[in-house]
């Protein structure tokens, strides 16, 4: 069957590549990096306190020192998870793991054979002409520079990242990696590398553990995820819920997972913007900024570069069929809408 008789297929989804667990947080000292199994797990905490009022005001309010005074005498009462290193220790260990999973080429659900074949044949395709090893060597660089750690890794005084496959371990110091910009791998980095991209291209899977260990201080201040708060109510309920497993102060495997693919410098005006890397997203949005990077009209989202490819062969430059690849590592459901 020829492309141009090809349809998008109504029902498409692929499952996620890089399938990472939660992130489970430990603390004890980076002198004893060595015995961190025994470390004691970061425990989440309620607080109680009566803050300021510091909102804006109305210009009716702020127009009257009278009712300015009356406004900040009310108490602003909050109910807070807190999480922090014990004050015998300075250092928190975060631990994760990474299996990384090929067979790219077939979707988990397609219910259209002619697309799912001509889909097959453009990641095949790509496998054979460029590999998996650009994608590859951004994913080992998000693991050895410590992006996973987000805000634990602001004013860091050092961290050290640990990944261990089988029988072999390789050892990072993240504070020597760029954030802003990727690096050729060379020794341990291109190593990890080889490892992700063999998981990447072959059928079966690799399994990844690493471990960041990050010197904060004795006693600070530490951040696992927060809990989206769905009741309004607040008169029993907190208004900061942190996440934790089994006791267990935690990060997401989403907010982990965001980091990992957080690869795509590709996107337009991204030079001009010198705003680094973003995730790998359908349309280059970053919800932080509230702004999507990849517009529709630009014809260089997903889905455009996507449907160009499989169903009209117009193949994209290079670096955007690394980030096509990239989405479908990510996985999603990306089957055509009725209009």
């Amino acid at each position: 069957m020829s492309k141009a008789t090809v349809k998008t297929a109504s029902v498409l989804a692929f499952e996620r590549k890089l399938a990472n667990s939660d992130g489970l947080m430990f603390a004890g000292n980076w002198q004893q990096r060595e015995q961190s199994a025994s470390w004691q797990a970061v425990i989440v905490q309620e607080k109680a306190v009566r803050g300021t009022i510091s909102n804006r005001m109305k210009t009716a309010l702020s127009s009257d020192p009278l009712k300015v005074d009356a406004e900040i005498q009310k108490a602003n009462l909050q109910r807070v998870d807190v999480a922090a290193l014990p004050f015998d220790a300075d250092t928190l260990k975060l631990t994760f793991t990474l299996r990384v999973l090929g067979n790219l080429s077939v979707p988990s659900v397609c219910n259209d054979q002619d697309y799912q074949a001509a889909l097959s044949e453009v990641v095949d395709g790509y496998r054979t002409q460029h590999g998996f090893g650009v994608l590859a060597a951004r994913y080992a660089e998000n693991i050895a520079n410590g992006r996973f750690l987000w805000r634990n890794r602001v004013g860091a005084e050092d961290i050290a990242v640990k990944v261990t496959h089988n029988d072999r371990s390789w050892h990072f110091d993240a504070t020597t990696l760029n954030l802003r910009q990727f690096s050729q791998p060379q020794g341990d980095l291109a190593e990890l590398a080889k490892v992700i991209e063999q998981g990447l291209s072959g059928d079966g899977s690799n399994l990844l553990t690493v471990e960041a260990f990050v010197r904060l201080g004795a006693g600070q201040e530490v951040f696992p995820s927060q809990e989206l708060v769905l009741d309004n109510s607040r008169d029993s309920k907190k208004s900061k819920i942190l996440y934790q497993v089994g006791d267990v102060a935690a990060l997401h495997s989403q907010k982990i997972g965001n980091a990992l693919r957080t690869i795509d410098d590709w996107y337009p005006d991204a030079v001009e913007l010198a705003l680094g890397p973003i995730a790998v997203e359908p349309y280059g949005s970053v919800t932080s900024r509230g702004k999507a990077y990849r517009q529709p009209k630009q014809k260089m989202d997903f889905y455009t570069l996507l449907d160009n490819w499989v169903t009209k062969n117009q193949q994209p430059e290079v670096v955007q069929q690394h980030y096509v690849m990239g989405i479908l590592i990510r996985g999603g459901v990306f089957g055509e809408k009725s209009e």
